[in-house]
């Protein structure tokens, strides 16, 4: 009887581990093909380490504003998205170039980061500065309202990258414009090659216009024209990261 028990039990304990767990199953990361219908990224995400990416001197002694300004072809009048704005860098030194009749919007998704750069607009009384809080997938922006967007070394911290390029095309203005200024190497370094970069935009429909590497060693920049109709999301097909 002893004996009996004893193999009744060691059946069942082998059929329990030879049979798949929809849970256990399901929590495995390879399980996860889309996010809210828009496919992950198959490359890793750098993490947000810092609302600065260097420091302004730095910036400035290489005219990165300067360059970026130049090559978007950002004018008066324009509204301007810099999306993942921190500390706010770019977003105060667009303000002047658009104007009074511009505006710009300064977009992230971390409020304490962004909360410095809220005190500092009002402390210098800009009045073209508009701030908000975006989400991971969602920059949350004016719909056909956008002229032009940045991207400055942050591109490799988005986690959603394919929702957010998708949301953004609805945000830009026909004909509108995305600037990504980034390092060349992996993302986890926190970079983006450039070939990449260019996969997952087409991927939402984007067309590259230009690749440069900016004067002073700080990237280079890539510039993409927003499309006329983005994909469906399910249509989207996510880009393999180079190993």
């Amino acid at each position: 009887m002893r004996v009996s028990v004893v193999l009744f039990v060691a059946i069942v304990l082998m059929l329990a581990c030879s049979s798949p767990s929809p849970q256990g199953a399901a929590a495995r990361p390879s399980a996860a093909r889309t996010v809210d219908g828009f496919p992950v990224p198959d490359r890793p995400v750098a993490g947000i380490v810092s609302p600065i990416w260097s420091s302004g001197p730095d910036r400035d002694a290489v005219d990165e504003s300067g360059q970026l300004i130049r090559r978007l072809g950002i004018k008066p009048g324009m509204a301007v998205a810099d999306i993942g704005a921190g500390s706010g860098y770019h977003t105060l030194r667009l303000s002047p170039v658009v104007g009074d009749t511009g505006v710009i919007y300064a977009e992230d998704i971390v409020e304490s980061y962004i909360s410095g750069l809220r005190r500092e607009v009002t402390a210098r009384g800009l009045k073209n500065v508009r701030i908000v809080v975006g989400t991971a997938d969602d920059p949350k922006l004016p719909e056909r309202g956008v002229d032009r967007a940045v991207m400055v070394h942050m591109y490799h911290e988005i986690e959603n990258p394919f929702s957010v390029l998708w949301h953004l095309a609805g945000y830009l203005k026909p004909g509108g414009r995305v600037a990504v200024i980034d390092l060349d190497r992996p993302t986890l370094s926190h970079g983006t090659p450039p070939a990449l970069l260019k996969c997952e935009f087409e991927a939402v429909g984007y067309r590259r216009i230009s690749q440069a590497d900016l004067d002073g060693g700080v990237g280079y920049i890539a510039i993409f024209e927003a499309p006329a109709a983005a994909p469906k999301p399910h249509d989207i097909k996510p880009c393999k990261a180079p190993r």
